[in-house]
């Protein structure tokens, strides 16, 4: 991979000054910022056309300097795509007397979705056929599928632009007929009323894409008249509608990052008056599910930092009349419960690893699903059947394909309903080797690494690594399987996720020590565990990788700028780089729900913390590893002109002659391509750049 005979792009300097609080920033590439409306002209004006014309350079200069790389990338993506059962299918689920599964047909991109009365052999009904849907669109996504009680309708939500504004529309299940209701600009979520012919959604302000009004609409009439049921005025707030389990209440959910509310409404009255559950304040959050006479809720109150579940009657919800079911516990996460008729079931997080509980209302019984494993990930599926002995969860791990099992809470017998097929004759689980061992980051808290490699990988100073983290929102990555993944394993690199702060991964406090004014803790720890696996000789900076996506490319953005010697190459997907300008500016999707995850640099002491890690405010000229970044240009969460301008500052001021490439999704957004196998090519492109840089087995 070499860039000699490659033009490098140079971005235009049109100087912006941005002044708060009393500080001055120049933003030099300020302009390349476009509206929807301008990415989205057919004829463009000379601004748009600049901003288009620069990132097809970095496109191009992308393309001259893999050319060499292409074969072995199509190689690797044949190799990934070869692994996969083309003409696989899910296991069946049974919901309201109808058993609904997905499946895949060989060579196809996209899903089939049907469904069977009443027994798996019963015949076949196809609900959607998304690669008929897909054709002629280069992106197509289909969500938001809800059938009405009767199951004779179904709603569903389509995004041919990737900017998660999906459209919604009604298909009557029987005749195949899809009705004229169109509504767009929502979320892609609704729910039916027990009528069959009230649906609820929720509608996105058009400019901020926040989650903002909650209509009612009635199959048969002009969305002009449909009923504004919820608004949520606050900024900082987002909203959604939802259904119980039980099918018997419709409830509105608002929520913030340290703030929820919830109102229901009984579904057999859909032009009734909703009403609160417990109103809003600060710091108190909690979500919702009914049983019988009470809801039972999740909830923090009372300080408990880790969650717990409580109940309170339907006739008196105020949260004074909330009681303990299952109490805070100090080293125990309360993840989620699912309620069935004779069983209450918890998922819990421990010393970093999930588990799942089984309790019986009658408190006769009360124990966990045994899980051998030194460190893997389970999950308990949406399980609609109230009535049933039997829970459907998930398990995999590093070195273990997932599972679909079906678990008998009465007699505890477990059936697997599926193993995850890896086709081929190379892959068996145990060429591999995973476990987890803990950094001791520079404030003295232990921080855990888990990690995956081949049994013949020889662990020393030679050995290339790759470490990912993601660290934000409280959101914690699973130790789970990929069977991409092996395509790095099988060449000699180790994989590594750290645990890092920002993530729950240690109980909520761990999340809280990782975000506003101890944002830093991320990007601390991130680091000190590169030190340690260079220090105990896992690796050294001349094989060490890192990667991570969004917030997680926020990490990658800090590290370059702070640790720019620990590494040897960078993946930074869609990252969040421009954290200043982003969260000073309330117009972009997502600014004003985000305050309390990074701060309000309205506020100078937050303007001042946050502006002296923004990857885009440090970049310095100094020596930076090889960087790889990815974007997609109708990206919603992260814009695009963040990636481009942090691309175009680097090139402006480092003083390296390391790699630094753009490549620009002219027609995704966040997610990436919508197709399996157009995903899996993107896959392909980051490992032939790891894989280039470290000169396995690549021709160049």
């Amino acid at each position: 991979m070499k860039s000699t005979d490659a033009i490098i792009p140079v971005a235009a300097k049109k100087p912006t000054k941005l002044e708060k609080h009393g500080d001055t920033r120049v933003d030099d590439y300020f302009w390349m910022r476009l509206s929807d409306s301008q990415k989205n002209d057919e004829v463009k004006d000379a601004h748009t056309q600049s901003v288009v014309d620069y990132l097809e350079a970095e496109n191009s200069y992308y393309k001259k300097v893999t050319k060499n790389t292409l074969p072995f990338q199509e190689a690797l993506f044949e190799e990934m795509k070869g692994r996969i059962k083309e003409d696989d299918s899910s296991v069946p689920y049974k919901d309201n007397g109808y058993y609904y599964s997905t499946r895949y047909e060989k060579g196809k991109q996209y899903p089939i979705y049907s469904r069977r009365k009443e027994h798996l052999d019963a015949e076949e009904e196809i609900l959607f056929d998304v690669n008929e849907m897909a054709a002629g669109f280069d992106y197509y996504q289909l969500g938001g599928l809800n059938i009405s009680l009767d199951n004779k309708l179904m709603v569903f939500a389509t995004d041919t632009v990737s900017r998660r504004q999906y459209t919604l529309r009604i298909k009557n299940i029987e005749t195949g007929e899809i009705y004229k209701d169109i509504i767009e600009n929502t979320t892609g979520g609704s729910v039916w009323a027990n009528d069959h012919k009230t649906i609820f959604y929720t509608q996105k302000d058009p400019v901020t894409l926040r989650s903002v009004k909650i209509y009612r609409h009635v199959l048969g009439t002009l969305t002009t008249e449909d009923v504004l049921v919820f608004h949520e005025k606050d900024d900082t707030f987002g909203t959604y509608v939802t259904k119980s389990k039980s099918d018997k209440y419709l409830i509105i959910g608002s929520y913030s990052t340290v703030s929820t509310e919830a109102q229901y409404l009984d579904a057999n009255n859909p032009t009734g008056r909703f009403t609160i559950i417990q109103p809003r304040e600060r710091d108190l959050e909690y979500s919702v599910s009914h049983f019988n006479d009470h809801f039972y809720l999740l909830t923090n109150k009372d300080k408990a930092v880790n969650f717990k579940l409580m109940k309170t009657p339907i006739t008196n919800t105020l949260k004074e009349n909330w009681v303990d079911v299952i109490p805070h516990r100090e080293t125990t996460l309360l993840e989620d419960f699912s309620i069935f008729k004779e069983y209450l079931v918890l998922e819990e997080r421990t010393d970093g690893l999930n588990k799942i509980r089984i309790k019986r209302w009658d408190l006769s019984e009360d124990y966990y699903l045994p899980f051998n494993e030194e460190t893997y990930s389970v999950g308990v599926y949406a399980n609609p059947d109230f009535d049933t002995e039997i829970i459907r969860y998930s398990y995999n791990s590093f070195t273990t394909p997932s599972s679909v099992i079906d678990f008998n809470m009465a007699d505890q017998s477990k059936e697997i309903k599926k193993e995850q097929l890896i086709l081929g004759d190379k892959f068996n689980k145990e060429n591999y080797k995973s476990k987890r061992i803990w950094a001791t980051a520079r404030d003295g808290k232990r921080v855990a690494i888990s990690l995956v490699y081949h049994k013949n990988t020889a662990l020393n100073s030679k050995t290339a690594l790759l470490q990912y983290a993601y660290g934000s929102y409280g959101h914690t990555i699973p130790d789970n399987f990929s069977s991409t993944r092996l395509s790095l394993l099988d060449r000699g690199f180790v994989y590594a996720v750290a645990h890092i702060r920002g993530s729950e991964y240690l109980g909520r406090q761990w999340y809280e020590d990782g975000k506003m004014l101890q944002k830093k803790n991320t990007f601390n720890d991130f680091v000190d565990c590169s030190k340690f696996l260079i220090e105990n000789n896992y690796t050294s900076p001349e094989n060490l990788y890192a990667m991570g996506g969004s917030a997680g490319g926020l990490l990658m953005g800090v590290i370059v700028n702070t640790n720019p010697e620990l590494y040897n190459g960078i993946i930074a997907s869609v990252p969040f780089v421009d954290v200043v300008s982003t969260m000073l500016d309330d117009s972009i999707p997502l600014t004003t729900g985000e305050y309390d995850e990074w701060g309000n640099p309205n506020d100078e002491a937050y303007y001042n913390y946050i502006k002296s890690y923004s990857p885009y405010d440090q970049v310095a000229a100094q020596d930076y590893p090889n960087i790889l970044v990815t974007t997609g240009f109708h990206d919603s969460q992260v814009q695009y002109w963040e990636p481009a301008k942090w691309v175009a500052k680097l090139r402006d001021l480092k003083t390296d002659t390391n790699l630094l490439l753009l490549d620009t999704n002219m027609e995704a957004g966040h997610g990436g391509a919508s197709g399996r196998f157009d995903a899996l090519k993107e896959t392909a492109k980051m490992y032939t750049f790891l894989l280039a840089l470290e000169d396995k087995l690549i021709p160049l």
